[in-house]
């Protein structure tokens, strides 16, 4: 009797391990598919833009600019809806004196194709290196949001922007799932592992990371782990109430942008700080 009911709940524990594989594409991302011909609508002047990749996908994105923009901000967002809610987002950026760009990953909003892990980061510098043919690279402000704040993370790595803002980001894709599936084989299961944490230790430019102490889906204490990862190139801001969805709500959080885009002495001292443990 007790052969069987191990054999059952063996075959049950296998099931879901199958289940999960299969279909985490589903329980990770909650896209919003738009048609070709939806029309967006934004209270700021912006240009639609779209790119067609090597291997037959395409990424559709809008860019938003002021007259004498201080630079530009490419904005990763979350893994849910589309870039039509999510352009909202805009007007934190462009009320500051900067031009925002925004695309949507593959299998959201108009963006077509196959995703994988490699495919987002591919789609990701194929874009930014489009982006830095229209901006110097001392001008391009690299912002990941949540789930955007990993892929952010590695592009940065990759090229040399001004500065990287990570929103609400998490230690390391692993190490967010496995908060909920612990009791599954993740390691081994999980397709998606975005190492912000590995990522993090390339990057060479000014890392801020802003986190609610609140926020339940992605604990505050990852931008802290984050911080021991890179202590001499990162900063982290905490907004006591702020929650996951939450933060532009506060004043404390348009406050914290507003000097981590304007304080020109904050980013010289930074950076300073920064060519100095490069050299150590």
């Amino acid at each position: 009797m007790l052969i069987k009911v191990l054999c059952i709940l063996g075959g049950l524990y296998l099931l879901l391990s199958i289940i999960f594989y299969v279909l985490q594409d589903y329980f990770f991302f909650r896209p919003e598919k738009l048609p070709k011909h939806f029309r967006y609508r934004y209270p700021f002047p912006f240009e639609e833009v779209n790119f067609e990749m090597e291997d037959g996908g395409q990424v559709n994105g809008i860019h938003f600019k002021v007259p004498n923009s201080k630079g530009v901000v490419f904005y990763f967002k979350g893994n849910s809806r589309s870039i039509k809610g999510w352009g909202k987002f805009a007007r934190d950026f462009v009320s500051k004196g900067y031009d925002f760009f925004m695309v949507d990953y593959r299998g959201f909003g108009k963006s077509r194709g196959r995703r994988t892990e490699s495919i987002l980061y591919n789609d990701a510098q194929h874009v930014y290196k489009w982006l830095a043919r229209q901006y110097a690279e001392e001008r391009i402000i690299i912002y990941g949001r949540s789930m955007g704040s990993g892929i952010a993370t590695r592009i940065a790595s990759w090229n040399n922007p001004r500065m990287l803002i990570l929103d609400s980001p998490y230690y390391s894709f692993f190490h967010q799932i496995y908060r909920y599936g612990f009791f599954l084989p993740i390691r081994w299961l999980l397709r998606y592992h975005i190492r912000t944490d590995q990522f993090i230790k390339k990057v060479s430019c000014p890392v801020f990371l802003i986190h609610g102490r609140k926020d339940r889906l992605i604990p505050f204490r990852h931008s802290e782990m984050l911080k021991a990862a890179a202590p001499r190139r990162s900063l982290v801001y905490a907004i006591d109430e702020g929650g996951h969805n939450n933060l532009p709500s506060f004043p404390e959080y348009h406050e914290i942008l507003y000097d981590i885009l304007n304080d020109e002495q904050l980013y010289k001292r930074f950076a300073a700080q920064i060519r100095q443990s490069l050299r150590a």
